[in-house]
């Protein structure tokens, strides 16, 4: 999240009274600062009887109307099923999207908590379970949509960023491009289960809410990366940040496992998940890497936005072509 498209107060005041009276009126807009992809504000709405909510209003930059509908009729679907996301808000003529200066734009709750950026094992455990019900309750969504940064936008990107790395990056990028372009051409990675999946789960999309001194799952946001994908890709992207020392991109034991029992205990791997397992958790570093690359060296403009570290996810994939473990 962040801020690319500024609005005035009174051009969301307008906005909102126009497609979302029925909730009240909007009473407080304010930016939000974090993530890189769309514009997103916090709003505070005050109903008839003089009762304040908190909601998130969301400005799609790159996401068009037309691939819109998967995430948001995924979290609504989800929502339903008991799995703690933000639920889109339907407007006035019941639909999940309208347009805000120009721009698909549309409002979801907003969860209760905190993120936690230093979390420990019991944190980890918590998402472990919650992924793999999320996976398990998205069978039956009906919508499909790939995961639009997935091996064919590697392909694509990795040219546009080479010419700004060194010799040596350029050839582990382009050695690990090729064994993850074989890799997802290979008999076992067709074995490999799939379904709708968050391919975003990171420290800052997961929140935690303080009930009677312990940390309870407030809930995952933030699903507009996610698509149709395997779900051992999604469990890798989140092991890969919640699991790791951010020094050095290895994996920590402790939290490792816990992670990963807690989601076997709700979902169990299959042996050609098993096997893949070191592959996906070095494509899940990959495709960050790559994107961190991009992001990096072609900016776009945004009046909140400070890119992420590209050598961060450099040397968890170092890491991860180095370092033995197993499931």
């Amino acid at each position: 999240m962040a801020v690319f498209t500024e609005v005035a107060f009174t051009e969301a005041e307008s906005w909102f009274a126009k497609h979302y009276d029925h909730l009240g009126r909007l009473k407080g807009l304010q930016g939000i600062s974090s993530g890189i992809e769309n514009s997103n504000f916090f709003i505070q709405v005050e109903d008839q009887s003089g009762q304040k909510t908190e909601y998130v209003l969301t400005l799609f930059e790159r996401l068009t109307s037309e691939q819109l509908p998967f995430y948001l009729n995924l979290m609504e679907h989800l929502a339903k099923k008991a799995i703690k996301v933000p639920a889109p808000i339907r407007n006035r003529e019941n639909q999940l999207l309208s347009q805000l200066k120009n721009k698909p734009a549309t409002i979801v709750t907003k969860l209760k908590g905190s993120s936690k950026l230093k979390p420990e094992a019991t944190h980890c455990a918590l998402v472990g379970d919650m992924l793999a019900r999320m996976h398990l309750a998205g069978m039956d969504f009906p919508m499909h949509q790939p995961n639009l940064r997935s091996l064919g936008w590697w392909q694509e990107t990795v040219p546009t960023v080479l010419p700004y790395l060194q010799k040596q990056q350029q050839e582990l990028l382009l050695s690990e491009l090729k064994t993850q372009s074989d890799f997802f051409q290979s008999a076992n990675y067709s074995l490999l289960p799939s379904g709708p999946s968050h391919c975003d789960l990171f420290r800052d999309n997961v929140l935690f809410d303080e009930v009677h001194g312990e940390d309870q799952l407030g809930g995952f946001f933030d699903f507009y990366f996610a698509g149709t994908d395997k779900w051992l890709f999604d469990l890798a992207v989140t092991t890969n940040d919640w699991c790791i020392d951010l020094t050095n991109g290895e994996l920590q034991s402790d939290r490792y496992q816990a992670l990963i029992n807690s989601y076997q205990l709700v979902r169990p791997l299959s042996d050609a998940e098993m096997k893949a397992w070191p592959l996906m958790l070095r494509a899940a570093a990959l495709r960050f890497w790559i994107s961190r690359l991009w992001d990096f060296y072609l900016p776009r403009d945004a009046a909140l936005l400070t890119p992420h570290d590209p050598t961060h996810f450099e040397r968890v994939l170092i890491a991860r072509r180095n370092q033995e473990f197993t499931v």
